[in-house]
């Protein structure tokens, strides 16, 4: 029997899932899909019920979310459309990387893949995105990013800024504000629970940024 066509539903949700695995330590729940799709926990159990009868998903209510075959293929593709999408309005049009990840959703649904590889090619053909994610090649294939979250740099060690998780924009706007983009060096001087902070160091800088802020950075070793 044929499998239905794609809809924006079946890419928003079956995306959703693939990046929540993707992020280290991660796992889609039924909560936080529908607080990313604003939408009510009852719609998205209805939708998953969906998905799985047509294929694109395993699931079992309260059990564990995966996709199948099939829609970790529409998954990983609409995933490099949105990465690719994102870099071309940051390196080609200017925007900032608080302002990119709504519009590339909008645009992720309609781009052909003529433009979509025009402007890869346009790109250079990055592997990261303006936040740091990897993005999927034409096989599906992304780059290794080792990285750790920032609470687990050593302390005194210089680290780099590898990934940003891009859910908020106001949490990037608040990095920004203090100099923090993909890139920036840094070194963690304290780790206050009682303050809900961590102190960093940046340029010969002190800084003190919340911990849920903290929880979005990912880091890695400085090379060279």
């Amino acid at each position: 029997m044929p499998r239905p066509a794609v809809t924006r539903m079946v890419e928003d949700y079956v995306t959703l899932i693939w990046k929540a695995y993707e992020w280290p330590g991660g796992r889609p729940a039924t909560t936080d899909l529908a607080e990313q799709l604003g939408v009510t926990a009852s719609t998205v159990s209805a939708n998953l019920k969906k998905l799985a009868r047509d294929g694109y998903i395993d699931y079992e209510p309260y059990g564990q979310i995966t996709l199948t075959d099939a829609g970790r293929q529409i998954a990983v593709e609409t995933v490099r459309r949105h990465r690719i999408l994102e870099t071309y309005l940051v390196d080609a049009l200017g925007l900032t990387w608080d302002q990119v990840h709504d519009e590339a959703d909008q645009l992720e649904h309609a781009v052909s893949d003529l433009v979509l590889e025009a402007m890869n090619a346009a790109l250079g053909h990055p592997d990261r995105d303006p936040h740091g994610d990897p993005i999927p090649d034409v096989h599906g294939h992304t780059v290794s990013v080792p990285s750790r979250r920032l609470q687990e740099a050593s302390p005194g060690v210089e680290v780099a800024v590898a990934r940003v998780s891009d859910r908020s924009p106001e949490l990037l706007r608040y990095l920004t504000d203090r100099g923090i983009i993909i890139g920036t060096r840094l070194t963690v001087t304290a780790i206050s629970s009682a303050a809900s902070s961590i102190a960093v160091n940046i340029d010969g800088e002190g800084i003190e940024l919340a911990l849920d802020a903290a929880e979005a950075i990912r880091v890695e070793p400085v090379v060279g």
